[in-house]
């Protein structure tokens, strides 16, 4: 018997996926819970309950999939197998061993988090509300195993009747391909496709609703105005918001005294012509109307992909210039920048590229001593987009001034390629790029004035923080530590953050979808201040002090209401 039970094929499946229909794996329940575990510690951005349930339920699952994974390669490449009386002590075992495990991770979870929250000056949490994690992360766990159950049924069904006919690798491999076919067919053609249409139709009401508060403007110097030929209605919601929104004349006034002027905004929403040439032409044409060409600075501010531009960006860039600034920017979207990737990727680096090129023909037009300086702004997918419009080879003669980056976003190949050849001795969060005449980087604390670096024709400078996951997610970090967790590392990444198979990819990910939720100054929110520091360095404004500076700083601290990062963060 024993002889005849070791000389029998070995199946491909492990039992419980060819046989029983409700039989968990023991393996992948022991598994799961040390990933179940290893989700409770600290990575960028402090976690609700919510979230944590969330990135617990898929832990698990995952860790689950891993267990029973390693069981199918042992049964496949014919391992040793232990006894049944030792499997069940080792099981047994192991399985005490990862509940010390999770219990202890537990306690020492809200600690965890306080070690984050307490770099961003929030309240500190007395617990991490483990019951109710759990009531969120087992369903959502038994969730994923019914759909999991789900895809394997189908797969033994192919699989199957393929069997009749081919020998039974071959089926296997034939269901594996088929089922995940029907499924994604399933889910991209009928649920997906579903759900975009909803969302689409969804953001593109919100996006036309007229607030009663943001009226049309009567300065006819302002884009929607009577005497402008982009119609109020086609500017969007975050279109409308920005041109009526900024600085004010008598706000300007109040700041510097005299010698200020009110700035110029001009956005072109994605009604206000057919296409993205006609509408880069009329963005041209707007600008000349206004006046912007006369102006000391020109922006080309490519917004997020709902249309959004940061206020903490140009706000700060107007009053440093006096208002002196005309900024410019062009709708190519009104979804979520999560969206718009998944659903145009490409659409907003045309968008951006067609605007970058119209004002960048008529600017080099224009005579070189009196035109204004031209720069580049985005923040997130702003930025990745913005850094795709220009083309450093086609400027090289005439080149455009400068651009401030924020927040650009892990998909970024310029950011990326410039990050990867930084200097050996400087961190992957805040590089050092050569010899710092084009590229510089900083964060909360000011880093821009490098020793011995001096700037060349075009400065480039990227504002981003250690904690914003939007920068800092890696699809790597499933197999291995991403670079920016070696020390040192940045001030407001918590000292207690581990890297762990698989978890740290699915902790990273749920931190870009609270990345925003962060407090002002850290995760995927740039406070004012810092675009200051940023913009000086950029844009060169002349006549201004370090008390002047401090002095605009604080005003701007006091309108957003949240405290200075330099006063809960210690300089690295």
């Amino acid at each position: 018997m024993r002889k005849e039970a070791r000389e029998a094929p070995v199946s491909l499946l492990p039992a419980w996926l060819s046989g029983g229909p409700v039989a968990l794996s023991t393996i992948g329940l022991i598994v799961g819970t040390l990933f179940f575990a290893a989700s409770l510690s600290p990575s960028l951005i402090p976690r609700t309950w919510h979230m944590q349930g969330v990135l617990s339920g898929l832990s698990l699952a995952a860790g689950y999939a891993t267990g029973v994974a390693l069981r199918w390669c042992w049964a496949y490449l014919e391992l040793p197998v232990p006894s049944r009386p030792a499997q069940r002590l080792l099981l047994a075992l192991a399985a005490l061993a990862c509940l010390v495990v999770a219990v202890i991770f537990l306690r020492q979870a809200s600690e965890w988090q306080n070690s984050i929250r307490v770099l961003m000056a929030m309240d500190t949490v007395d617990t991490a509300r483990p019951l109710r994690v759990a009531m969120l992360a087992l369903p959502l766990f038994a969730l994923i195993l019914v759909f999991s159950r789900a895809f394997l049924f189908t797969f033994r069904l192919i699989s199957g009747r393929l069997h009749r006919y081919v020998p039974r690798r071959i089926s296997h491999g034939l269901g594996v391909v088929l089922a995940v076919a029907v499924f994604w067919s399933v889910i991209d053609g009928v649920l997906l496709a579903g759900l975009m249409r909803a969302l689409d139709s969804s953001f593109q009401q919100f996006d036309a609703l007229m607030e009663p508060e943001v009226a049309a403007p009567e300065d006819p110097a302002r884009t929607g105005s009577a005497a402008s030929p982009v119609a109020w209605g086609t500017l969007g919601r975050t279109g409308r918001n920005f041109v009526s929104s900024g600085p004010s004349l008598a706000a300007l006034q109040a700041f510097h005294g005299e010698g200020v002027d009110k700035p110029i905004r001009v956005y072109i929403g994605l009604n206000s012509a057919e296409d993205i040439q006609a509408r880069a032409r009329l963005a041209v044409e707007e600008l000349d109307r206004t006046g912007a060409f006369d102006r000391t600075v020109l922006v080309i501010a490519t917004p997020t992909g709902t249309g959004w531009l940061d206020p903490s960006a140009i706000d700060t860039l107007e009053y440093l210039h006096r208002g002196r600034v005309a900024t410019v920017a062009l709708q190519y979207s009104y979804l979520p920048s999560w969206l718009s990737l998944l659903s145009e990727e490409d659409y907003g680096a045309e968008s951006a590229r067609a605007l970058f090129e119209a004002i960048y023909g008529h600017w080099t037009q224009l005579p070189r001593d009196t035109r204004p300086r031209l720069y580049l702004h985005g923040l997130s997918l702003g930025a990745l987009n913005s850094e795709r419009s220009a083309d450093l080879f086609d400027v090289i003669a005439d080149p455009f001034h400068g651009a401030l980056w924020s927040g650009p976003p892990f998909r970024s190949q310029a950011w990326r390629t410039i990050t990867n050849s930084r200097e050996p001795d400087s961190p992957a969060w805040l590089p050092r790029f050569r010899d710092g005449s084009i590229v510089r980087f900083t964060h909360q604390h000011n880093a821009l004035a490098l020793p011995g670096a001096t700037w060349g024709p075009i400065r480039i400078v990227y504002l981003q923080y250690a904690s914003d996951p939007v920068t800092f997610f890696e699809p790597q970090s499933f197999y291995r530590q991403p670079e920016w967790m070696q020390p040192p590392r940045g001030p407001d990444v918590s000292e207690r953050l581990r890297w762990y198979p698989v978890v740290t990819m699915l902790q990273l990910a749920i931190d870009i979808i609270a990345a925003d939720e962060a407090p002002m100054g850290f995760g995927h929110r740039y406070a004012p201040e810092h675009y200051i520091d940023a913009w000086l360095e950029v844009s060169e404004p002349p006549d201004w002090h370090p008390e002047d500076i401090e002095r605009l700083k604080t005003w701007f601290r006091t309108r957003s209401g949240h405290a200075p990062p330099d006063e809960t963060i210690s300089r690295p």
